[in-house]
């Protein structure tokens, strides 16, 4: 066999490899999501308890424009960011008392909490530079090279909890 025909003959195997896989992606492989849990009635008992908590941080905003080298301001600011902190806190309280019924819900439905209380001590963190006067970024937490928030927001899109994503107010 030549080098040419043996190159064609790689070449072939190849596409059929590729196609193969595309063909099993598309008509074989599994369609469900990694985090879509089964009970939806725990997403929407959930998703109502997040939505009050967005609610009482929409309450909370302060759209005056501030003076990020002024620590007076810096410290009104983490007063803002404190509360609404402490919403995101009670909110994954209440949500922990009602546990989903099935088992992939038991089984992720801690660990989306605990990610979000990573979140929140992140949170905790840059309230605490904001004491000290100083402005600056919400520091995530990574988790295999992704901000912790997408990861929550994630789990909470997949669960039509879109009330549940983490909030973006201290974006700067």
């Amino acid at each position: 066999m030549t080098n040419k025909k043996f190159g064609q003959l790689a070449l072939v195997v190849i596409c059929i490899g590729i196609a193969a896989m595309w063909v099993y992606a598309f008509i074989f492989a599994s369609k469900e999501s990694a985090n879509k849990i089964k009970d939806s009635a725990w997403s929407q008992r959930a998703n109502v308890i997040c939505e009050s908590a967005r609610t009482q941080r929409t309450g909370l905003q302060d759209l005056r424009r501030i003076n990020i080298t002024d620590p007076a301001a810096m410290h009104i600011r983490a007063d803002i960011a404190e509360k609404a902190t402490t919403t995101l806190t009670e909110m994954l309280d209440a949500i922990e008392k009602s546990q989903p019924t099935d088992a992939k819900g038991l089984a992720l439905v801690p660990l989306w909490i605990a990610d979000y209380r990573v979140y929140i001590s992140d949170r905790g963190r840059y309230i605490a530079k904001l004491r000290d006067g100083k402005s600056g970024r919400l520091n995530e937490t990574l988790v295999e090279g992704v901000p912790i928030s997408e990861k929550i927001s994630k789990f909470a899109r997949e669960n039509r909890m879109t009330s549940c994503q983490v909030p973006y107010d201290l974006v700067s």
